[in-house]
This record gives structure tokens, sequence and C-alpha cells, in this order.
């Protein structure tokens, strides 16, 4: 097993486990790789000194080159990454599940026809911008398993 430290085109920095070298590269050309975070498909190799895990026991195998991003950015700290997505686990434990209703129940709480409460759920794109020219503000986040409840405990 060779486990990478990985980075999007956004900085952000994540792990990935491959049966080899060829399993990332696949992985990688056939846009199987995301970024939890973000969810951007522009994956590159971070410096990293990769752990391979032998039959004999784990031993530190050299670091390949890094692949350097088309543009640099300021990567994240893992510590801010990880705070970031605990706070987010943490609002979407509290938040009422709306689900396909996430549009009509951010107008009705609007309109006080609705107990003000948090909720979350699913909007397309243009019942967001709805949302947003009404005077609405709705924070769309990523759908990624990290955030969904399975992933949640």
């Amino acid at each position: 097993m060779k486990v990478l430290d990985l980075v999007c085109e956004h900085g952000h920095i994540f792990e990935g486990w491959f049966g080899s070298e060829d399993d990332y590269t696949h992985q990688r050309e056939t846009g199987l790789l995301a970024c939890p975070v973000c969810g951007s498909r522009a994956v590159h190799k971070g410096v990293s000194a990769p752990y391979v895990q032998t039959r004999r026991g784990a031993e530190r195998a050299p670091a390949p080159p890094a692949e350097a991003p088309a543009e640099p950015a300021a990567p994240m700290s893992r510590q801010a990454q990880a705070e970031l997505l605990r706070r987010l686990r943490a609002w979407v434990r509290s938040a009422e599940d709306v689900g396909e209703r996430f549009a009509d129940e951010a107008r009705a709480m609007h309109a006080g026809q609705a107990p003000e409460r948090r909720i979350r759920g699913r909007a397309t794109l243009a019942q967001a911008a709805e949302l947003w020219e009404e005077g609405i503000a709705a924070l769309p986040l990523p759908d990624t398993p990290l955030l969904d409840d399975g992933a949640l405990h």
C-alpha cells in the first residue's frame, strides 16, 4: 500500500492510499481522484515521504519527485483544514435536513412564515441565485462525502 499526500488546485492537502504508483496514475488520469474538501479533480502529489506497507512490515520509501501545480496556491495548514471540517460537520449535524425543499423553506423563514432555524438541503444553481437576488443568504457547500451523515460519526 502506498500512502501519498495529495494537493488540489486550491491548496487543500489530503491523503491518498494506492496499491501502486500505476494505481495512483490511473486514478488521476481517469478523473477518479477528487479533493474531499472542494471536489476539485485537479489533484497532484504533494511533497511527502510515502509510507509503503510491505509483507515484512512497514518501511519508508524515498519520496518521488513532486509534481508542481500549474498555479501555486497558498496551502491551508492541516490544522486549519481539520478545524474547518470539524466546524462544518458540527453545523451540518445541528441543521435540519429539508432536502429538496431548501429554497421554499429558506423563503418561508425569510418571510416569517416558518420558524427561524438552521436548515440544510439541496438547491439548484438557479434556485440559489434566486435566493441571493431576493436577499436571502445561503451558504453553498460542496457535495462531499466528508459532510454526509455517514462520514460524521
